[in-house]
């Protein structure tokens, strides 16, 4: 205690003041956070599944939680979508405001993404603090041992930074970044669907549906089949080629050679045909990929080592994706990427689109565009994909794309978990709802069953009925049986390329990409550079031997287009309702 006698009376006042100053600062530091969360709870996230005050009390959790962090510099990285420029732009300044710690957000092109995650994961180097990176690189991230599981961060040195309010039960995505071992690798930021997209004004017209029973037998509709989608196909584009003066086409898509090409085919074209095994999220043990696993290995993906790559399903399919940009979408489709087609059916001159996701959403409702109303509804819908005569029931229907934060082994743990905090933040339940508002990319059932997404659903074409439908677990994302998703996926496009400008036929292209999957997880094997699970192939056989055994890889059918059915789109709306409840 101090002594007034042995100091000068400055001195004991400029003491006192400190001590007084220090207390308003700590003060004012505390009142400096919650007044941020005041301001962002306010201004900006609403609506919300919580109230206001549970919305502070969760806000109030970050703010205690990040102390020991605060005034660091965390860096994360994300592809380039409306939800992630939402995060980056708002998100991570709002959390930046909350918490003291100082939060980039990045934005990047998804391949580079893989390539920074990559290069990270050879070299050790931390490159950056989390990743929201795709959920397709599950079976790479469990085999590597590269990766900090959620699972065993929550439990160990994350679990007291780990949000009470969390709710892992409220994610709609977490069958998709669980690995076999049954841990969660990845947190999912946001998902979207690749669905089949038509217009629903030119299917509701008398005389185009008197005309197309006339010609096919049955009723337009949404196709179940490709058969169905086929004959529409057709008929937009050989029968009916104009509506209002202009020319229309029964199909859209993409043929350019470039690395998206191969998304078109690894984001589960085979599974619509129905090439791989029945099993949700994938098929057991051949994947949407053609990839057979047993045990947890992968063992090959040419038909003689019990692989379904080259098998007939996978050529049907090939073929068709040929022949329907050949016949019926419009003639410049053949030399677009993905982001250049993606756009083309909101011109207005596309009847349908077997595979187009749901991400383009907020894009395909904006005013003034000709397949938006007046009245800002949609003049299309989107519906569940149809499926390839090769289907059955209780396999995968579609792909689904889930971007979920991803944190490295190689990253310092204090700022991993400063990143896992804002992992927590952008995904919040005080967040969440608005964010799927502004990107349209849902992923808590919290924010699918609201009143907002209610009163957004007539705008939204048919988005919220399939998130809440039943049918949507049959659309998932790459699966773990693929061992190494950058080094394989890379394949895909070179030798689809060949098939889209005529060099090769579907089966001699789809026999070198097997044969390159095989050689590439050869190479892992004899690495054992995979901590668990890695390839161990199967010695080949004769594909007759594979073909005979039940499940994939299946024998050519006899008729590959039986006949077309198609369900009103106001039935199968009726229909996800009554499975609902």
């Amino acid at each position: 205690m101090l002594n007034n006698k042995n100091y000068p009376r400055a001195l004991l006042l400029s003491t006192a003041v400190g001590a007084l100053s220090i207390g308003f600062s700590m003060h004012a530091g505390a009142d400096q956070y919650s007044d941020a969360a005041e301001k962002w709870v306010t201004n900006e996230f609403t609506p919300s599944t919580l109230s206001k005050q549970e919305q502070l009390e969760e806000m109030a959790w970050f703010t205690e939680a990040a102390k020991e962090f605060r005034g660091m510099d965390i860096n994360v990285v994300s592809e380039t979508i409306a939800t992630h420029e939402y995060e980056a732009n708002v998100i991570a300044k709002a959390f930046s405001e909350i918490t003291g710690i100082n939060l980039t957000h990045n934005l990047i092109q998804e391949g580079d993404v893989i390539e920074k995650l990559q290069t990270q994961m050879q070299s050790g180097r931390n490159i950056y603090d989390g990743y929201v990176n795709d959920s397709d690189l599950i079976g790479t991230h469990f085999r590597y041992g590269k990766v900090v599981p959620i699972t065993d961060m929550m439990e160990g040195a994350g679990k007291e930074y780990t949000s009470p309010t969390l709710d892992l039960d409220d994610f709609i995505g977490l069958d998709f970044t669980t690995a076999p071992d049954g841990k969660i690798y990845q947190l999912p930021d946001q998902q979207f669907a690749n669905l089949y997209w038509f217009r629903a004004d030119w299917f509701e017209r008398d005389d185009l549906k008197k005309q197309f029973k006339e010609i096919y037998g049955y009723d337009l509709g949404v196709p179940v089949n490709w058969s169905a989608y086929e004959d529409i196909a057709e008929f937009f584009s050989e029968h009916v080629k104009e509506i209002d003066g202009k020319k229309v086409y029964g199909h859209m898509d993409y043929g350019k050679k470039d690395p998206s090409l191969g998304w078109r085919f690894t984001d589960a074209w085979f599974s619509m045909a129905g090439a791989g095994d029945k099993g949700l999220p994938n098929g057991l043990p051949v994947d949407e990929w053609g990839i057979r696993v047993e045990d947890c290995h992968p063992v090959g993906s040419s038909v003689t080592r019990g692989g379904a790559v080259n098998g007939p399903a996978a050529v049907y399919a090939t073929q068709k994706y040929v022949d329907w940009l050949d016949k019926y979408a419009p003639p410049e489709a053949q030399g677009m990427t993905f982001s250049e087609a993606g756009p083309v059916p909101a011109q207005g001159n596309v009847a349908q689109q077997i595979f187009w996701y749901t991400a383009f959403t907020s894009s395909m409702t904006k005013e003034g565009l000709p397949v938006v109303n007046e009245d800002g509804t949609p003049k299309w819908r989107m519906a569940p994909s149809p499926h390839g005569p090769y289907w059955e029931e209780g396999m995968k229907l579609g792909y689904q794309d889930v971007g979920s934060w991803t944190f490295m082994e190689s990253t310092p743990e204090k700022r991993r978990l400063a990143a896992w905090l804002y992992a927590q933040f952008a995904t919040s339940k005080t967040v969440s709802l608005k964010k799927t508002l502004e990107g349209l990319t849902p992923i808590r059932e919290s924010d699918i069953n609201s009143e907002a997404m209610t009163e957004a659903a007539p705008k939204l074409g048919g988005l919220v009925e399939f998130y809440r439908s039943p049918a949507r677990v049959q659309w998932s994302p790459t699966g773990t049986n693929v061992p190494d998703y950058p080094k394989l996926a890379q394949l895909w496009w070179q030798y689809i390329s060949q098939v889209a400008s005529g060099e090769q036929t579907p089966q001699q292209a789809l026999d070198g990409l097997a044969e390159a999957q095989d050689n590439i997880m050869m190479r892992l094997e004899r690495a054992k550079v995979m901590a668990t699970c890695g390839p161990k192939l199967n010695e080949p056989r004769e594909a007759s031997y594979w073909l005979d055994q039940p499940g994939a890889p299946k024998p050519k059918l006899e008729n590959e287009k039986p006949k077309g059915e198609t369900v009103p789109y106001q039935e199968l709306l009726k229909s996800w309702e009554e499975a609902e409840s």
